[in-house]
Formats: structure tokens, C-alpha cells, sequence
């Protein structure tokens, strides 16, 4: 399994030979849809949150004496039925919508998307690449020629954080990020998907996925 390989002007240098285990693997949509929306949801942060007859201000006393009035009864002016009272099912801030996601289904989940996105054509490996300063129209220039024009949506995978090229690519609309650190949203939504070459052998390494795992779960 081959790919071809770019160097730091964004010219073709060669072919890279791709491990099967990461990017060999059969479509699975199915599993693929289960873990992106259990880590959205995982994300979800609930904040509508509706008062209900105990939380809301007033309503100490009763309105009217219980007989004689011609009126219906009521105890509190903050009864569901009156204008300004609790609201009797609304919705709770306090609802989990968190879901459990096994890491063997989050590791084959990312290889899946992987191997999908090579199938594609949507996956490059370049030269390491490094940048003394910041300068967001070299860095520009390089990866038009790797992508044949549009940059924009694009991850960039490297095998530790570099903040020389996560600054010159910010206005770009590429995403930089490390191989612990990958999103596996962001990698799922990607048109293009760049690994430096040391990216791509720190991800070879055996059981490396599920230490990405770790990694994630410790900053969540």
C-alpha cells in the first residue's frame, strides 16, 4: 500500500509504503456514525434549564381565601397554570447525555476513516516539514503545490506540536495537529489529511492508536 511522497517545495520525492493495519481496513459507516456522535454528545454541554414551581420567586402566599370567592382554588401564584409560574416538564440542565465509547471501537473507528480517506485519495505524506519563523505565505505556497490549489479544510498531522507552522496556518483554514493529539472529528470532516513522514512512523508503532486514546481521555 503506497502513497506518493512531497518534499518541503511541495514536489513529488518519491512513494511511501502505508501500514495495511491503519489504512487497509473495510468501510464501516455503521461504526464510523456510532463514535462521532458519541463524542459529540460527549461534548454537549446542557444549559437550557426551565424553573420549575420551587425554584421560581414569590408565590408565599395563597392568592385568595379557599371559599366565598366565586373563584377557582389555588394555594401560589406560582402554580404551572398561571402566567409567570413554574414551568412543570421543562427541560433540566442537569441530563447526561454523555456516552460510553469502547477504545477498541474509537481505535478501529479512526483506522476506518483513514483507510476511507486514502481510498479517496485525500491522504499525502510530506518530507518532515519545519519552519524557522512564522510565515504564513511560504507555508502557503508549499501546500498549494502539494494540493493542487484550495488548502482550506485540510489536517495537517505531526508528530509533535509545533508552533512556528500552527501560527503560520491559521488564517489558511488548515487544522495542525499532533499524532496524540488528533481529532478524530476534524479527521472525519477533513477533505485532505497531510502526515509528515516522522508523523506517519509514530503512528506505525504498535498499539500507538490506543495511546492516542489515553491521551485524549486525560484532556476530556
Amino acid at each position: 500500500m503506497q502513497t506518493k511522497l512531497y518534499n518541503q517545495i511541495g514536489e513529488e520525492a518519491g512513494v511511501v509504503e502505508l501500514p495495511e493495519k491503519i489504512f487497509g481496513l473495510p468501510k464501516n459507516l455503521d461504526l464510523v456514525q456510532q463514535v462521532r456522535v458519541g463524542l459529540l454528545a460527549n461534548k454537549r454541554n446542557p444549559v437550557a434549564h426551565a424553573k420549575d414551581r420551587s425554584e421560581v420567586r414569590g408565590g408565599g402566599r395563597k392568592p385568595w381565601r379557599q371559599k366565598g370567592t366565586g373563584r377557582a382554588r389555588h394555594g401560589s401564584r406560582r402554580s404551572p397554570i398561571w402566567k409567570g409560574g413554574g414551568v412543570a416538564h421543562g427541560p433540566r440542565k442537569e441530563k447526561d447525555y454523555s456516552k460510553k465509547i469502547n477504545s477498541k471501537m474509537l481505535s478501529r473507528a479512526l483506522r476506518t476513516v483513514l483507510s476511507a480517506k486514502l481510498e479517496n485519495g485525500q491522504v499525502k505524506v510530506i518530507n518532515d516539514f519545519s519552519l524557522d519563523s512564522i510565515s504564513t505565505g511560504k507555508f502557503k505556497s508549499v501546500f498549494q503545490k502539494i494540493m493542487g490549489g484550495d488548502i482550506r479544510n485540510t489536517v495537517l498531522v505531526l508528530p509533535l506540536p509545533d508552533s512556528a507552522i500552527i501560527k503560520s496556518s491559521r488564517n489558511l483554514g488548515v487544522a495542525v495537529e499532533s499524532v496524540a493529539h488528533m481529532s478524530f472529528i476534524n479527521l472525519l470532516k477533513a477533505k485532505k489529511i497531510i502526515f509528515t513522514e516522522s508523523a506517519l512512523k509514530k503512528l506505525e508503532i504498535k498499539n500507538y492508536v490506543f495511546i492516542w486514546i489515553k491521551e485524549k481521555r486525560k484532556r476530556s
